[in-house]
């Protein structure tokens, strides 16, 4: 699925308060948000949505596969075409 950046004004002070604590657990401050914003999106977002949505991620994934697979073919015919020539 194609990712988009957030941006959000923060105190200076707090995030620098947030990002040493969370360095001292040996962790990401981007995860912890992007693991955040996951359950963000899981609570408001109806199931059938979020079901819609996955689905139309996967066939958007699994058309380029197909579209090379095409091309591999019509490569593969084409090389064959020459040599019985």
């Amino acid at each position: 699925m194609k990712k988009t950046t957030l941006s959000i004004a923060v105190e200076q002070e707090k995030l620098n308060a947030i990002r040493f604590y969370v360095e001292k657990k040996d962790a990401n401050i981007e995860d912890e948000l992007e693991d955040f914003l996951g359950k963000l999106y899981e609570k408001y977002v109806p199931a059938a949505t979020r079901e819609y949505i996955e689905s139309m991620a996967a066939m958007a994934e699994a058309q380029p596969k197909s579209a090379a697979k095409r091309v591999d073919r019509q490569k593969e015919k084409s090389s064959n075409e020459v040599r019985d020539e």
